[in-house]
């Protein structure tokens, strides 16, 4: 059972999400949140698998929640539902951490595959929402790879170095004691982060930063 908390403002929202969800079977609604700091609280308290997060919330929102959560280094997935629009939220949701990206008003079909996908430890993005961050990525690269290590969270970090200095994902894995679909996904958000492509790119990224020494 994949256990989710749910993050709306709205009762009947978080109501029919709980009702689809359950239905499966294969999902257990483990809490429910109506702002961002109760979403941080339960998040901390509950550790679920997946928050299915809004955006739009008074006081915090989903894009500063979505910070908070992944920066507490659980193995808690973020994925985004909410009827804005991908040009303004699509980016600032995935550099926040974000492991997926849906708009409401596909949630009854496509709700559980992204789900599903997310476990499986793949980023889950719409069509549309895809060929948007590629693009937003090429035009952004060069801003974002002269960010340095601070963007990242510890966890996020400590997969560069070891992939920079040659770990494969199961190795990375073993040495910090997490799944290597876990590290896959922190790699992909680190390189998200960063505006960087590939291991050649992330052993630059290392040295430039001082996180990994020539001799390594």
């Amino acid at each position: 059972m994949v256990r989710v908390l749910l993050v709306d403002d709205h009762k009947v929202v978080r109501a029919g999400l709980r009702a689809l969800l359950e239905s499966t079977g294969r999902v257990d609604v483990v809490g429910e949140a109506s702002s961002g700091e109760e979403a941080v609280n339960k998040a901390q308290r509950l550790e679920p698998d997946i928050v299915i997060m809004d955006l739009a919330m008074p006081g915090m929102d989903g894009v500063q929640t979505t910070r908070r959560i992944t920066a507490l280094d659980f193995e808690t997935k973020i994925l985004v539902l909410t009827i804005h629009d991908e040009d303004k939220f699509l980016l600032p949701a995935m550099e926040a951490g974000a492991a997926g990206f849906l708009n409401k008003s596909v949630a009854d079909t496509d709700l559980m595959g992204a789900i599903e996908a997310i476990m499986r430890g793949h980023s889950y993005l719409p069509r549309r929402a895809a060929a948007l961050v590629a693009r937003l990525k090429s035009e952004g690269a060069s801003a974002r790879r002269d960010a340095g290590a601070e963007v990242l969270s510890s966890r996020e970090r400590r997969v560069v170095e070891l992939y920079a200095q040659g770990y494969s994902a199961s190795e990375a894995a073993e040495e910090m004691f997490l799944s290597p679909k876990t590290v896959e996904g922190y790699i992909g958000r680190a390189k998200t982060k960063l505006g960087l492509r590939n291991r050649r790119d992330i052993v630059r990224f290392a040295l430039k930063s001082g996180m990994l020494r020539a001799e390594e």
